[in-house]
């Protein structure tokens, strides 16, 4: 039995059709794009350096990956700055979020290990282990934490939909993104914010209920005031 010939899609003949092609090519690309500008409008003015970040309670350090169970090489540079806050009186708190959605995989407690091996206390680290995703971050941050304002720590990539998404769920913040060498991953990062400023976009707009929400807790305003 033969199979059927696949028809070929065929682009418009005349310069009419060509014209309206082009411009509905250009009215998609257009649109695939306006999140990802609206990210770079809104927080343009909310990046800092370690340097220049205003001193704040609390810091947010989003997970990033384990690599045998400890943090990836990105997450230890989130980590590393938190640290570096933290040690210099910058901030009181360092609050990480992160993935743990099966025994086998926890985010939050790998963090929590590498900053006490860093000078952070344990007392002043709070985990959230519901941060799926960065709006579920920013969401749990304000709802569970009580979190209002905060310095989040993230890759240059990533900082702005962070900044964007957390300004959305309510909690005044700055942002440092820190640095790392352009590598296959920094690209990939790079390019999957693009897709990712989308669904950031619809977040902002739709505030959906996180993946778990739970009850509130009283471990960032019982680090704080350990701290005083």
């Amino acid at each position: 039995m033969r199979r059927p010939k696949l028809r070929r899609p065929r682009l418009p003949r005349t310069r009419g059709g060509q014209r309206r092609l082009v411009q509905a090519v250009m009215a998609v690309c257009v649109l695939a794009l306006l999140p990802a500008t609206w990210m770079y409008v809104t927080t343009g003015d909310r990046l800092r350096t370690l340097a220049d970040v205003p001193r704040t309670q609390v810091a947010v350090v989003f997970g990033a990956g384990l690599w045998d169970g400890e943090p990836s090489p990105y997450l230890a540079h989130r980590l590393d700055a938190a640290a570096e806050l933290y040690r210099e009186g910058r901030v009181e708190v360092v609050l990480v979020t992160g993935d743990n959605s099966r025994k086998d995989y926890d985010e939050p407690d790998a963090m929590r290990t590498y900053l006490t091996k860093h000078g952070v206390p344990s007392s002043r680290i709070v985990s959230d282990y519901a941060g799926f995703d960065t709006w579920d971050s920013c969401v749990r941050a304000k709802k569970i934490f009580g979190v209002g304002r905060a310095v989040l720590i993230s890759q240059g990539f990533h900082i702005r939909r962070a900044l964007a998404l957390c300004r959305a769920a309510g909690v005044t913040s700055y942002g440092i993104g820190v640095q790392d060498k352009h590598d296959v991953t920094w690209y990939y990062g790079g390019t999957r914010e693009i897709f990712a400023a989308g669904k950031a976009a619809l977040d902002a707009v739709f505030h959906p209920d996180p993946r778990f929400l739970g009850h509130k807790e009283t471990g960032v305003a019982k680090a704080l005031a350990s701290a005083r």
